[in-house]
């Protein structure tokens, strides 16, 4: 069924479209009406700027350097540790008060097997150690 779109005496197929924009200008003005009610202000306390901050502490101590080989050896600052010392030294850098621990750098060799990375990083969150980082390899 062919539609003319002259003055012939066929059916028109113009869409009215005033109804259309006058329902959405109704819900225009409905929203923009109960909107700013559903609103509220959420108070936020921020930190007020102090006048003497406390000093920094005087020396970070030096990041602990975790290796691990290709071969599956875990070296810790140099030598090689087997996992349940590693876990005890976990142990006692979490006791020490959080700005004395030290960072604890994961370096992994690119051959090496995620399993032995994935031990080291439990014994890591189990000893409750917050500041772990990782060296890309070779750098």
């Amino acid at each position: 069924m062919a539609f003319s779109s002259g003055s012939g005496g066929g059916p028109m197929a113009d869409i009215n479209v005033t109804p259309l924009v006058d329902v959405m200008l109704v819900l225009l003005i409905i929203f923009m009406v109960t909107a700013p009610p559903i609103s509220h202000q959420i108070q936020v306390d921020l930190p007020q700027p102090t006048v003497n901050p406390p000093p920094p502490p005087p020396n970070p101590p030096d990041p602990v350097k975790i290796r691990i080989e290709a071969s599956g050896t875990v070296m810790m600052n140099g030598t090689p540790i087997d996992m349940r010392s590693l876990e005890a030294q976990f142990n006692a850098m979490s006791e020490l008060e959080e700005d004395r621990q030290g960072k604890l750098e994961i370096d992994t060799d690119p051959e090496a097997e995620y399993e032995v990375l994935a031990k080291v990083l439990a014994r890591a969150k189990n000893a409750d150690l917050k500041k772990i980082g990782f060296v890309k390899a070779g750098g």
